[in-house]
């Protein structure tokens, strides 16, 4: 049976005692990779879809032979769990209201899901009743909102209804994530965070693009805003290359820029399938963070996801390293 820790204060307890069990994490860490066994990982970015619901889903179009099939969390543990994934945070592929609860529901059977990024918007008529209405589940743990389903967040972000409802996310304890960066959507999130500090904003698949130097600085500058390292695979020449030596250049300028502190584990499975399969997408990133300190691979992996999104612990191999 699916269980979790009550919001609010268990919540809390758990992010406290992540933070506390710093120095814990080092020394497992340390023992894991020595001993050559998997360093335990929470995936913050994956997607769940079921193309035989009778209603159909948004995404993935049927013509995409890649991902058109059921994308579902047995599907998922069986590809992940064997590499050292202990918990996953859902983020939504839907902009269908009703999809938040579809998949809140499909979570509470797999305790492998500590949470869920939903679909609302922000500066809408009945933002605030529905957000109260999803917030009351744990596994809710914050929105996605950009270049995706029409939107604009660089748009939006001017308008005071929107900023508003932001406010209310962040008091609800909530994060937003992004979608698809662009130049405008970076001038949006220094924007965002201008007006509600302490938000905390996730940025999703920053090594897509290449963010001018003035706009690096303006994030470093922001303590709430993180970054996954989710999307790292690109195209070239009609090849996708495994090499780090091709992403090395990129990883070590966002990393740079965010420091160990607020980098995050994403693969974008399934989507990430359209590039390469799941063990290279975890591979190249573990390969990377072989070369620095155990404690910072941790907080990479694991640690940091804690932060941003103080994801609900549901099973005993997510309330510590196993050591």
């Amino acid at each position: 049976m699916a269980r979790w820790s009550s919001p609010g204060a268990g919540i809390a307890s758990h992010y406290n005692d992540a933070v506390d069990r710093r120095t814990f994490f080092g020394a497992s860490a340390g023992a894991l990779l020595h001993n050559k066994e998997p360093l335990p990982i929470i995936d913050t970015h994956i997607h769940l879809f079921d193309t035989a619901r009778p209603q159909g889903v948004p995404w993935p179009e049927k013509t995409n032979a890649v991902l058109y099939r059921a994308a579902m969390p047995d599907r998922y543990r069986k590809i992940a769990a064997r590499l050292g994934v202990r918990g996953a945070i859902v983020v939504e592929a839907s902009p269908w209201l009703e999809d938040n609860q579809w998949v809140l529901d499909v979570a509470a059977k797999d305790p492998i899901i500590v949470g869920v990024v939903g679909n609302l918007e922000p500066g809408k008529p009945g933002f605030g009743a529905n957000l109260e209405r999803f917030a009351r589940n744990p596994l809710f743990r914050g929105i996605r909102y950009g270049n995706l389903w029409n939107r604009s967040l660089a748009e939006e972000s001017r308008r005071a209804e929107f900023i508003s409802d932001l406010k209310r996310l962040q008091q609800t304890g909530l994060a937003l994530d992004t979608a698809n960066p662009n130049a405008e959507l970076i001038d949006a999130v220094v924007r965002v965070t201008d007006r509600v500090p302490e938000l905390r904003v996730v940025i999703d698949h920053l090594p897509q693009m290449k963010p001018a130097a003035a706009q690096l600085r303006e994030l470093e500058k922001r303590p709430e805003v993180f970054v996954k390292l989710s999307e790292v695979f690109q195209r070239m020449g009609g090849e996708v290359p495994r090499d780090l030596s091709v992403y090395r250049g990129t990883l070590d300028e966002i990393v740079g820029v965010f420091g160990e502190d607020r980098v995050l584990y994403g693969s974008d499975w399934p989507n990430s399938d359209q590039w390469r399969p799941y063990d290279d997408v975890l591979g190249l990133v573990r390969e990377y963070y072989a070369e620095k300190a155990p404690a910072v691979a941790e907080k990479y992996f694991w640690g940091n996801s804690v932060r941003a999104y103080r994801w609900v612990k549901r099973d005993s191999s997510q309330a510590v390293l196993p050591g």
